[in-house]
This record gives structure tokens, C-alpha cells and sequence, in this order.
């Protein structure tokens, strides 16, 4: 499960995740990134520009718009399984940018949930494998989601999550499926075996990444400053 993630990396390390991309405006650093609000990605169709998607995928068939707070992830193990994700796989494949994301744990005799921030010990950014797809609102007068009221469709994606790795099983049976750097050229090629592309959706390796407990301030979605990202012992 993959619920709040971190993007505040420099444009230039961004940049040398994917050969060729150039992203032309510095990006905004985020530190809480919550499903419904936009994310920094690159799709297939052209990994040379970024790609600005909604964080919950709405998938092309969908009756409205409302569909996407249930797929904000999907199990990589079920993709080739599911009618809403089967196509994408073969068609729609997206990297999702990130330096960090949290995962919440909840020790015995304890009633809240303690927040953890999963980064690479290198503190460079990475790529969560995703799914897009393009929603169009077939409802007259209902895109209240673009200011000038006439945008026709809505760009969304879902993040993909794998079995963990030795680090991250301590806190939840599930983890973003992070891709390999040298597994990117793949998930973002013209390649149609499910079988084939789907083994770069292994657990990540365990000793490039690290965790460390962080603020509650992190359960509030409006708190988006470094601070959610510092080590709790040290604020």
C-alpha cells in the first residue's frame, strides 16, 4: 500500500531517471502528496515530457469521476487478471516520480499509528511503476475540476504495488512497486507481454533504502513542508 508519497528533488536529478526527458519549469517540491492531487510522471507515449496525471486512476470507462479514491494502487500480481488494468498494462505504462513515501505501523499497546519515511539511502530520487489512462466527461457543465469549466477530459493513474522486501514486510504486507533503473527503458517501451514486463515489478532490494519514524504531522494531508519528511527524534 502506498497512501502518501515525497517529491522535492532537484529538476536536474528528475531529469537523469529518464534518457532524454526535459522538464522545462522547476517542479514544486512536495512532501505529502495524497491520492486525488496531481503527480509528476512520464508516460510511454512520449518519456521525453512530463507528464502532470491525477493521483487516482479513472479509467476511460468509467461513469464518473468518483471511481479514482478506490484506485489509488493495484496489485501487480492481479494486473493481467482485471479488465481495468489488463489494456493499460500493455498500452499505458507510466513512471511515477519520487524521493520518499510513508508507511504508517502501529505497535502493540499503542493506539495511533506511528508514520515511517521509506527513502534510498543514496537520497536520490526513484520511479514508482504506474498505470494511466485518459477520462473523458461526457456531462455537460460538470468539469469543476479545471478553472475555465471546458476541459474535456481528465489524464489519472494508479500506482502499482508488489510483495515487500525484508525492510518493508516490518510495517505492511504490500510496497510500491519501485522500478530498477535499468528496468525503465522497459516499462516505458512499446512492449505488449504482460509476462515479460511484468517482472520489473519485483520488491526493490532492501539495502539501497531506508526508514526512519516521522511527525504525525504527516497524517494531515494540508501539512506540505519538509518537516514531514525530517527524522522524528531530530524536529
Amino acid at each position: 500500500m502506498c497512501g502518501r508519497f515525497a517529491l522535492s528533488a532537484k529538476t536536474s536529478s528528475i531529469e537523469a531517471l529518464v534518457p532524454g526527458l526535459h522538464i522545462h519549469e522547476d517542479l514544486e517540491p512536495r512532501y505529502n502528496i495524497a491520492p486525488t492531487q496531481n503527480i509528476a510522471a512520464v508516460t510511454g507515449a512520449d518519456p521525453t515530457v512530463p507528464a502532470h496525471l491525477r493521483w487516482g486512476l479513472i479509467p476511460s470507462w468509467a461513469k464518473d469521476k468518483n471511481i479514482a479514491v478506490k484506485m489509488i494502487n493495484a496489485r501487480a500480481e492481479t494486473l493481467g487478471e482485471k479488465p481495468a488494468f489488463r489494456n493499460l498494462l500493455k498500452r499505458r505504462r507510466c513512471l511515477i516520480f519520487a524521493d520518499g513515501y510513508y508507511e504508517w505501523r502501529k505497535y502493540e499497546g499503542q493506539k495511533r499509528k506511528i508514520p515511517f519515511y521509506f527513502k534510498m539511502k543514496s537520497g536520490e530520487p526513484f520511479t514508482f511503476a504506474g498505470l494511466w489512462d485518459v477520462w473523458k466527461n461526457n456531462e455537460q457543465g460538470l468539469f469543476d475540476d479545471f478553472e475555465d469549466g471546458t476541459a474535456p477530459v481528465i489524464s489519472s493513474a494508479t500506482n502499482i504495488t508488489t510483495s515487500p522486501n525484508e525492510l518493508t514486510s516490518k510495517f505492511h504486507n504490500r510496497m510500491p512497486a519501485i522500478i530498477l533503473p535499468t528496468d525503465r527503458e522497459l516499462w516505458l517501451s512499446d512492449e505488449e507481454d504482460i509476462n515479460y514486463i511484468s517482472e520489473s515489478l519485483r520488491p526493490y532490494p532492501e539495502e539501497e533504502m531506508e526508514t526512519y519514524e516521522v511527525s504525525s504531522i504527516v497524517n494531515n494531508a494540508f501539512n506540505d513542508n519538509a518537516a514531514c519528511t525530517v527524522p522524528f527524534n531530530t524536529i
